[in-house]
């Protein structure tokens, strides 16, 4: 863990709730709306889900909508609170999944499995085998060892949120009213980025991630990438690491308006690899939300080796969204790739604008 990751797993954020604008959600319905497919989907299957546990089980998967822990997301192998695969009967773990898939794409669930599948690889690598056991009970490297954790009271009308994660993967949403979801931070990681000897050697679970932005960068003319490329050096992780609210970038980088018709297709496949991750209801509203704001507002930043092997940064970066990818680590083959919400990651900006039309107040935590 680096001292900047150090610094932010210490440090402990008070809840608050800040009035920003409306950004990826399914757009905030008026009073007496009915509740989403989507949402109503995540309510029934995490109402399936709690039902299934035993007490000490539901104690340990839910926490209050305003527990601090529902902004303490993290992409290491640290201690986690939640409900571990690994602690569930088939039964409750089907429930688990069923609910998964509610949040995230056929595509993006199966990220999600073999992002699973590396711990099984790490595991024969780092040689865990008759090492001393984790916090749990089971070795450091290990395939079920990620949690489901339910905020508040799965409702119709009321907010509440679940977050699924482990090493490299966070997924956090937050579900308004029946009628706006908020679905960042998203994190994918994979170590190896390309598994290079035993029997899933050639494995690239996130390689759409890499070669996408790759075929945009090699694309570009001179002037273009001159633009492009903010630096020969790549930092040595995500910039935004695993802030609660993440601070904005730079808007530096090639902007979407000097790019050829083909290159803007090409940075749209991006985007769209990491947009519909989730659903398909939560990617499309990702899209339009970036094209409400205006595609002006879109730069593409690239930051150390152009050359795959090398050490590689790029962020594509909107009016209120960041994509950051980073491959830095263990030799340039450890992937860390997330999407944030300036304005509405955990949901500040949906909450901020139901508290005031259902309460007539700011959201808990204002001044």
């Amino acid at each position: 863990m680096t001292t900047q990751h150090q610094r932010s797993a210490r440090t402990h954020v008070r809840f608050g709730l800040v009035a920003l604008t409306a950004a990826v959600v399914l757009a905030i319905a008026p009073a007496g709306a009915r509740e989403t497919t989507t949402a109503k989907a995540m309510r029934d299957a995490a109402t399936a889900f709690l039902a299934a546990l035993d007490k000490d089980q539901k104690a340990q998967t839910t926490f209050e909508f305003t527990s601090p822990e529902r902004e303490n997301w993290f992409y290491t192998p640290v201690p986690r609170k939640g409900l571990a695969y690994f602690a569930m009967t088939d039964a409750q773990r089907a429930a688990a999944v069923a609910l998964l898939k509610t949040g995230m794409s056929a595509k993006g669930f199966q990220k999600i499995e073999n992002i699973r599948g590396l711990e099984s690889v790490l595991y024969e690598i780092e040689g865990d085998a008759g090492k001393k056991p984790d916090w749990d009970g089971k070795p450091h490297r290990f395939p079920d060892r990620y949690l489901f954790t339910i905020f508040g009271t799965p409702s119709a009308t009321e907010p509440w949120g679940w977050r699924f994660e482990g090493h490299h993967i966070s997924q956090n949403w937050t579900v308004v009213s029946g009628t706006a979801i908020a679905s960042s931070p998203q994190f994918f990681g994979t170590n190896p980025a390309e598994v290079r000897e035993g029997p899933k050697k050639g494995t690239r679970v996130l390689a759409a991630e890499e070669d996408l932005a790759r075929t945009l960068l090699t694309s570009l003319d001179e002037k273009q990438r001159t633009a492009a490329m903010i630096s020969a050096e790549a930092p040595k992780d995500l910039l935004s690491t695993n802030q609660h609210k993440a601070d904005r970038l730079p808007d530096t980088g090639l902007a979407y308006t000097a790019l050829t018709s083909g290159q803007q297709q090409a940075l749209w496949k991006l985007i769209e690899e990491y947009a519909f991750a989730q659903t398909a209801s939560i990617g499309q509203a990702r899209i339009a939300e970036i094209k409400k704001d205006g595609t002006d507002k879109i730069h593409f930043a690239w930051m150390g080796v152009a050359d795959k092997g090398g050490p590689h940064y790029y962020r594509v970066q909107g009016a209120h969204f960041a994509i950051e990818y980073d491959n830095t680590q263990n030799n340039n083959n450890h992937i860390h790739a997330v999407w944030r919400d300036y304005d509405g990651d955990f949901g500040r900006d949906i909450l901020e604008e139901h508290y005031k039309a259902s309460h007539g107040s700011s959201a808990p935590g204002r001044q």
